[in-house]
């Protein structure tokens, strides 16, 4: 099965309210990932994996860092005609400037960009999540069914359910019932399933009785734009699905592998230390589907006397004597002075290694952590400047918010934001 005849499209998302302060001066899919990765590299790696090379990632929030990135990280052969081009939300004279209303909006204000006739079919995808997938079985899945769309959907728990949209198959596998985000016992009880089904089609339920929609579609493309052009709904899981399969013949691709919606700062932060572990759910090293990045051509990192148990640590970093990091992801050229310990933290580095501490501005302390200070169950994300001494714990356990305190704490959690300051002597 090939993808010649395919164009993904990602969306990027709206403000990403959910991961404030990590989307404060960026959009949602260029967060860091990994230590070296941003969000949007893990469903562009996916479509380059399944040989599918055109790709439009839809944006409109604080794009400027994302589009440096797609430009700088992903180039194809001249003779391949293969691209991965940003779509920024844009005034038009149809549209105003209203920005995207939802993620069918998101695609419906997008219909120009497909309007070549070679496209037969369209991938959606989202900005924010960590999965591998072959895209190619997906579309074996479409063709083999004869489907107008194919939703690619996976069991959960009903505790899970609430948060996603839960689908009700028949025993073909055609999408029959669709409820987005259901919140009380009659509305799910209309697309529960029978965990006997999942069990026979190869995947062991463990219970799971709910069939979550994850946010990746293919369709036809004549359907897709027939149903953008004649109905208004914005969003494709309140709106577009529900209506949809009373019409058309929209399919499940059932698939059990690691999937999580990084959209919020819990998620986001337990990802990042679950992919630390001994053995992770979702392996990077995988060689048959890697992920791809930007390469930076960073020195290895320089370690003093370091223990280190269960942590990532990227390219380019200085670790001092006598450092401590455990169930940690350390970015891109981290500087760390000595008597550090690091905890359940997830450290994103910086955007530059400072050659000449002694041409920064008086007051202004270096990037990185400075010597003697105690971080746990912290993010801290680009460039910070933190001073020795500095204990960032969160041991009152209170969450705090504001828009420009230089740190913050969401699902209990303590955030320091991009380019912030940190004092010597410093506690929270």
């Amino acid at each position: 099965m090939n993808l010649n005849k395919t164009i993904a499209l990602i969306l990027g998302g709206g403000r990403g309210t959910r991961l404030f302060p990590l989307t404060k001066i960026r959009a949602k899919p260029a967060v860091p990932l990994a230590a070296k990765y941003r969000l949007i590299d893990i469903p562009i790696s996916n479509c380059i994996n399944s040989n599918l090379n055109r790709v439009y990632v839809l944006t409109q929030f604080l794009s400027e860092s994302l589009h440096r990135h797609l430009r700088q990280t992903y180039h194809f052969d001249h003779f391949s005609g293969g691209f991965v081009e940003l779509l920024a939300a844009q005034q038009t004279v149809e549209e105003g400037t209203d920005w995207y209303q939802g993620t069918a909006d998101a695609v419906r204000k997008n219909l120009v960009h497909l309007e070549e006739d070679w496209i037969e079919h369209v991938l959606i995808l989202s900005g924010d999540q960590l999965y591998r997938m072959d895209f190619r079985e997906m579309m074996q899945t479409h063709i083999d069914s004869g489907a107008d769309a194919t939703i690619a959907g996976i069991p959960v728990s009903r505790k899970d359910a609430s948060a996603l949209g839960i689908m009700q198959v028949d025993n073909e596998g055609q999408v029959r019932g669709f409820v987005e985000k259901p919140q009380t016992d009659e509305e799910l009880a209309t697309v529960r399933m029978d965990p006997a089904w999942i069990d026979a089609h190869g995947i062991p339920s463990h219970g799971r009785d709910c069939l979550a929609s994850m946010g990746l579609y293919i369709f036809n493309k004549d359907v897709m734009v027939d149903l953008l052009k004649n109905t208004e709904h914005e969003d494709y899981g309140k709106g577009i699905f529900p209506e949809a399969i009373k019409s058309h013949k929209v399919q499940l691709h059932l698939f059990d592998g690691y999937w999580e919606d990084i959209g919020t700062i819990r998620a986001f932060y337990e990802a990042n230390l679950g992919l630390a572990g001994k053995n992770p759910p979702f392996d990077l090293r995988n060689k048959d589907a890697p992920i791809y990045s930007r390469p930076r051509y960073l020195p290895p990192t320089l370690m003093g006397k370091t223990t280190i148990h269960n942590s990532l640590i990227a390219d380019g970093c200085k670790i001092g004597d006598n450092v401590t990091i455990e169930n940690s992801v350390i970015g891109l050229r981290t500087v760390i002075g000595d008597n550090v310990t690091i905890k359940d933290s997830v450290v994103m580095g910086a955007d530059e290694i400072e050659k000449d501490l002694s041409l920064l501005p008086p007051g202004m302390l270096p990037t990185g952590i400075g010597s003697n200070s105690y971080i746990s169950g912290a993010i801290l994300d680009k460039n910070c400047r933190i001073g020795e001494n500095v204990r960032i714990t969160n041991e009152a356990d209170q969450d705090h918010q504001g828009e420009d305190t230089p740190l913050q704490i969401r699902d209990g959690i303590s955030i320091v934001i991009k380019n912030a300051q940190i004092e010597n002597g410093f506690k929270a």
